[in-house]
This record gives C-alpha cells, sequence and structure tokens, in this order.
C-alpha cells in the first residue's frame, strides 16, 4: 500500500503543477476569488458543473472566461433569456429543398466551456435541452444524439437577489451541477488592487497553458486519489444525516428538512474531495477535505423546511451543524 501512495503521489504532483501555472496565469487578471478558483478547478479536475450565485459585479463572468482563455479549449458563452429556444441552445434540423434531406446545424452548446450566464432567466424547455447535455454529454436532434466534445463543463450563473424576469431552476437540474458557490465581495486590500489593475489600462492577456489532454490524464489522476473505507463511511455518515439527523443525535434538524442529499451527493462530495486533495498536492483523502468541499457540494441538495425557512434557517447553517454533529474519524 505504501508503495501504491508513493507511486500515485508521484503522479498527483506532477499533475498538479500545470493546474498551479494555471491559477497564476487566471491570477494575472482575476484579484482575490482564491475560493471562486479553487472551486472552478474543482470541477473542471472532477468532471463537474459548477453554479456560481452572487450579486452582480464580482467576477463570476469574468473568472469563467479565464478559465477558458487558460486553457486550449473552444468556449462559448451563452446569455440565458425569457425569449431563449432549445434550438438557440442546442441547434436544429434545416431542410435542404434541392433533396428533400435534413442537415444538422449546431448551437453553441457544441464546445468545451459552456458559460451559462444568469442560467434561471430561460424557460423550462431550454433548461430541459440543456439537462441532457449536462448528465449525458450529448445532445438529440431529431433521430441522432451527438455526443459533446471532452471535456465538457456547464458553469452558469445566477444572481440571487433579483427574481423579477426569472424561472426556479428544476431540482433534478439543480441535483446536476456538482457544486453551487456562494460568492462574496471582496476585501478592502483586493478592492483597492482590483481599481489600480482595471481602473485603466487593459489588463495583461490570459495565455493558454494547459491542453484539454492534459486535463483528461489529471482527471485519471484524481480517481486514483486514494480514499480510505473510514472516509468513505464519514461520507455516508453527513449524507445520511441530511436525511435522518435524528440517526445522529441532531433532532432538532429533523423539522428543518423537507428532503436530504440525493446519493449523487456522496458520489460527487467524494469525486471534490479527490481533486481537492490532488490540488493540496496529496494522494489521499482527508476529513478535513470532505469539510473544506462540504458546503459547496450540499447546500444545493438540501431543500430546507417552511418551518426552516420560519427561523430564517438557510441549507449553509443546516450543514453546518452536520458537519459539527457527524463524528470525524
Amino acid at each position: 500500500m505504501n508503495e501504491d501512495i508513493q507511486a500515485i503521489t508521484e503522479n498527483v504532483h506532477a499533475a498538479s503543477k500545470p493546474l498551479r501555472r494555471l491559477t497564476d496565469e487566471i491570477g494575472k487578471v482575476l484579484v482575490g476569488q482564491e475560493y471562486m478558483v479553487e472551486r472552478l478547478l474543482v470541477g473542471l479536475l472532477a468532471d463537474g458543473h459548477v453554479l456560481l450565485e452572487g450579486v452582480p459585479g464580482l467576477a463570476k463572468t469574468l473568472a469563467v472566461k479565464c478559465l477558458a482563455a487558460s486553457v486550449h479549449a473552444s468556449f462559448h458563452r451563452i446569455q440565458f433569456t425569457p425569449d431563449l429556444l432549445p434550438a438557440d441552445l442546442i441547434g436544429t434540423l434545416i431542410y435542404n429543398p434541392r433533396d428533400g434531406s435534413f442537415e444538422t446545424k449546431r448551437g453553441p452548446i457544441f464546445a468545451q466551456f459552456i458559460l451559462a450566464d444568469e442560467i434561471n432567466r430561460a424557460p423550462a424547455k431550454v433548461q430541459s435541452a440543456l439537462l441532457e447535455a449536462m448528465q449525458e454529454k450529448q445532445v438529440t436532434l431529431g433521430e441522432q444524439s451527438h455526443p459533446l466534445p471532452r471535456p465538457f463543463l456547464v458553469l452558469a450563473t445566477q444572481n440571487p437577489i433579483e427574481q423579477q424576469g426569472t424561472y426556479p431552476l428544476p431540482e433534478a437540474q439543480v441535483d446536476r451541477f456538482m457544486l453551487k458557490l456562494r460568492i462574496g465581495y471582496p476585501s478592502r486590500d483586493e478592492e483597492r488592487e482590483i481599481l489600480r489593475l482595471h481602473g485603466g489600462a487593459e489588463p495583461p492577456p490570459i495565455e493558454p497553458i494547459i491542453s484539454p489532454e492534459e486535463i483528461l490524464a489529471a482527471r485519471e489522476i484524481v480517481n486514483e486519489v486514494y480514499v480510505d473505507e473510514k472516509i468513505e463511511n464519514y461520507v455516508l455518515d453527513i449524507v445520511f444525516a441530511t436525511r435522518e439527523p435524528d440517526r445522529f443525535e441532531l433532532d432538532e434538524l429533523k423539522p428543518l428538512i423537507s428532503y436530504g442529499a440525493s446519493p449523487r451527493a456522496t458520489l460527487y462530495l467524494v469525486k471534490a474531495a479527490r481533486a481537492w486533495a490532488l490540488l493540496q498536492g496529496r494522494a489521499f483523502v482527508i476529513p478535513e477535505d470532505i469539510r473544506a468541499i462540504g458546503h459547496d457540494v450540499l447546500r444545493h441538495r438540501i431543500i430546507p423546511s417552511f418551518e426552516a425557512e420560519a427561523e430564517e434557517r438557510s441549507s449553509d447553517s443546516i450543514v453546518d451543524e452536520i458537519l459539527l454533529g457527524v463524528e470525524v474519524p
């Protein structure tokens, strides 16, 4: 086992070098927001879509554009609006009157990085079309299914304060996002640096420094990161505590949770923790990795009850109590 861990450690160190350069490259334009950048890299390494929530002006779109620009990959930004149609997203079939055939016109979804800007402004039909792409990594046009390029990553943004002209995302779609990030304001010093960097001349351009093949190779190494049985049990305890809190002496949470996390949360929590461990330069997962990434994986999978809303208890506060109440191995 020690020899295996040593071999994986060497692979982890080799894979983490270009990722550190990736972070430095993004830092040329994006000031602060380490939390957001680190979680975007987790999503990239763990093959999981990311939903970014925050008020306007917090560099959510800029962060996604910088990440895409630093990778030798195709990138499309799609502005979601109430009049957007599924064909505007995935494409359509065009009739050719010369021979009576149909030609496939592919939409902007056929790219490796998709920025779904203000995703909650599009109606249900568009969300359904996006759902197949996110889950199956393919798009169906007519009777044919077309595979999407690899890697394929949806990075979506939404504004939590302006609800006019928005559509609540279906729970099935929200569950497809591996991570949901809550983006906060920068510090005073960071905002001063933002002012100096972006308040005058154009910031330096982002150079692509990593290839899609390197990303896919890094994902293979992420899958090799060792997860002990004790860590597996810890993850299972956390997820089951969202469904049956009374089994873990968290009786006060039972009336606050309408629905707990799905089995997809268990899978994503382990995948994200493996990616987080790799970013820390480790070949094995420790409980701190689970706790570091736990809120981002669970906050959108716990549905608070009406009683929780009456008490102004958020899903984040519920996750806090679960992580404090579940015994750490």
